[in-house]
C-alpha cells in the first residue's frame, strides 16, 4: 500500500511532544512492515539541516488566496522511508511550531502544499493519514477533491486524534478565503470554526492513540463538546496504542546515557542514577529513590496533585526530578519547591533536547504520570525500557500499557491509581517505595518491565490493518465491526 502521512511535527525533525514521536516513528515502522510510506511536514527554522539530502522540488505550485506561490520542497532519508518537507519561511521560520493567532492559516496553507505535492509525486496514495487538528484542513480538501478530480478518486482518508482537547479553532469568518466556506457547518463548535471538528466529519475512518481513549473521547467528561461526534461515528473508530521506537530508546545503545545495560545486567543504570545526580546537582546518595517526571507543565499533567502533595512526597525519603515548560503557575510551583528543598528537588524549566531526557529515564527509578486525561502517553512506555518503574493514573493510554505489580503472581510492570487524587496517588508512590525498599521485588518488577513488547510493529501491523480495510470502502461504509477495543 501506498501510504502518505501528514503531519505537523515529527521525530527527528521538528518536536513539541508525542505527536512527533508518533509520526516519525510510525511512517518508519509501516516502511520497515512493506508499505510504500512517506511523511510530509514542514521544514521549520529549528530543522537540522545536515538530516535533508537536498532539494526534492524548487517550485512547487501551490493555489492559495487567489495566486499560485512557488516554493521549494525538501527531501530527507533520515527515517529510511522518505519524507518531505514543505518550506515557506513566512509561515515556517518564526522559532517555534505553535502559538501564533494565525495557526489555522499556517497549517491550511501546509495541508494545500501537501495534497499539491502528492499530485506532483504523481502516483497517487491508497490513504492519505492525517494527524490531530493542524492537519483537519486536508481531511476536507480530501474528501471535496475525489468527487471531482481522477487522479484522487480511490484515494481515502484516516484521521488520528492525539489529543481531543485542541480543536484548532479559528474565526469562522476565515472560513472563505481559506476555500471552506462550502463546508462551515462541519467545521462550526461552540461559535468558532474548527479544524479537528472538520477533519472527524470528512474523514473515511478515525484512529486514536488507545483503546481506552477511544472509549474516553465518547463521554462528556473528555468529549470536549465532541463527545456526540464521536459517539455518532465510533463505527468507524479504532484505538491503536503508540509504539516505542527501540532504536532510539534502547539502553543497550543509548548514546546519551552514562553507561549501557540490559535487561540481564542492570549494573549500568546505578551509574546513570549518580549522573542524574551530579546532572541535578543533587547529593550523590543513590540508596535514595528518585522519582521523575517528564511533561509539558499544564494541569492535564496532573501538577495540582503534585503540588498539593510535594511536602509528603519529600516525606517518603525520595528526590525528585522534574524536566518540562507550560504554564506559569507550575513552573513558579517548580522553582519555589526546589528553593525550599534544594537537596531534594531538582528541575530543568525548558525544552533540554532528546539527551537529558534519556538521561531522566535511564537514571531514574520511578517515573511520575498523575494524569487528569492521557490519550495514549510514551513516557511510561520509554520508563519500562530503562528499567524505571511507572506511577501513573489509570486513564487512556497510562491504563492500557501498564499492569499493577502483584504480590503473589509477581507480574506487572508499574503502579496504578484510579481516583484523581492527591491522597490515592501519594498511596502509590508509597507502595512503589516500600518495594524499592526490597531489592529482590523492585528487579522482578525492573524485568516484567524491560520485557514488555512496545516495539512498534504490533502497532504498525493494526494501522496497515485499517488502511486496508478503510482502501477498500466508499466513505460511507466503514465496517461496524472495527469497534474500540
Amino acid at each position: 500500500m501506498r501510504i502518505a502521512v501528514l503531519s505537523s511535527e515529527a521525530v527527528p525533525f521538528a518536536k513539541t511532544g508525542g505527536l512527533a514521536d508518533v509520526s516519525g516513528a510510525l511512517t518508519k515502522a509501516l516502511h520497515a512492515e512493506g508499505a510504500d510510506s512517506f511523511l510530509i511536514t514542514p521544514l521549520y527554522d529549528q530543522v537540522d539541516r545536515s538530516l535533508l539530502s537536498g532539494t526534492f522540488i524548487e517550485d512547487l505550485e501551490v493555489e492559495w488566496r487567489g495566486k499560485r506561490p512557488r516554493i521549494p520542497v525538501w527531501h530527507s532519508d533520515a527515517l529510511i522511508a522518505p519524507t518531505y518537507l514543505i518550506e515557506a519561511s513566512h509561515y515556517f521560520q518564526r522559532g517555534k511550531i505553535y502559538g501564533d493567532v494565525d495557526d489555522f492559516e499556517r497549517f491550511a496553507f501546509f495541508c494545500r502544499a501537501a495534497i499539491a505535492l502528492l499530485l506532483r509525486l504523481g502516483d497517487a496514495p491508497d490513504v492519505v493519514h492525517c494527524n490531530d487538528w493542524p492537519c483537519g484542513f486536508a481531511s476536507v480538501e480530501m474528501r471535496a477533491r475525489r468527487q471531482h478530480e481522477e487522479f484522487f478518486a480511490h484515494t481515502r482518508t484516516v484521521f488520528s486524534i492525539h489529543n481531543l482537547a485542541y480543536s484548532g479553532a479559528f474565526n469562522p469568518s476565515d472560513l472563505w478565503w481559506l476555500g471552506f466556506s462550502e463546508y462551515t457547518s462541519d467545521f462550526m463548535l461552540k461559535g468558532a470554526a474548527s479544524a479537528l471538528k472538520a477533519g472527524i466529519i470528512a474523514a473515511d475512518a478515525l484512529s486514536t492513540v488507545s483503546p481506552r481513549y477511544a472509549r474516553e473521547i465518547q463521554t462528556p467528561e473528555q468529549g470536549y463538546g465532541l463527545d456526540w461526534l464521536m459517539r455518532a461515528r465510533s463505527d468507524r473508530l479504532i484505538g491503536i496504542t503508540n509504539g516505542v521506537d527501540y532504536e532510539i530508546w534502547n539502553p543497550e545503545t543509548d548514546p546519551y546515557i552514562a553507561a549501557q545495560f540490559s535487561v540481564d545486567d542492570l549494573t549500568g543504570k546505578r551509574e546513570c542514577k549518580l549522573d542524574l545526580l551530579r546532572r541535578f546537582d543533587l547529593p550523590q546518595e543513590p540508596e535514595r529513590p528518585i522519582i521523575a517526571i517528564i511533561s509539558r507543565l499544564v494541569g492535564q499533567k496532573g501538577y495540582d496533585l503534585i503540588r498539593k502533595a510535594a511536602g509528603d512526597i519529600l516525606d517518603t525519603g525520595a528526590f525528585f526530578v522534574a524536566l518540562g515548560a507550560g504554564a506559569r503557575e507550575y513552573e513558579d510551583f517548580l522553582q519555589s519547591w526546589h528553593d525550599a528543598a534544594p537537596n531534594r528537588v531538582g528541575i530543568y524549566k525548558g525544552y533540554a533536547g532528546e539527551p537529558l531526557a534519556h538521561q531522566i529515564e535511564a537514571g531514574a527509578d520511578m517515573f511520575l504520570m498523575p494524569s487528569l486525561y492521557e490519550p495514549c502517553g510514551l513516557n511510561q512506555m520509554y520508563s519500562m525500557r530503562y528499567g524505571t518503574v511507572p506511577v501513573v493514573r489509570a486513564t487512556g493510554g497510562l491504563d492500557d500499557t501498564v499492569e499493577s505489580y502483584d504480590v503473589t503472581t509477581n507480574k506487572g510492570n508499574g503502579f496504578k491509581f484510579g481516583p484523581y487524587s492527591a491522597s490515592a496517588m501519594l498511596e502509590k508512590i508509597r507502595e512503589a517505595i516500600y518495594f524499592y525498599s526490597q531489592p529482590d521485588t523492585w528487579v522482578r518488577i525492573q524485568r516484567n518491565g524491560l520485557t514488555t513488547d512496545n516495539s512498534w510493529s504490533a502497532a504498525a501491523n493494526k494501522y496497515l490493518e485499517l488502511y486496508r480495510e478503510v482502501a477498500g470502502t466508499s466513505q460511507n461504509q466503514v465496517k461496524s465491526s472495527r469497534q474500540p477495543e
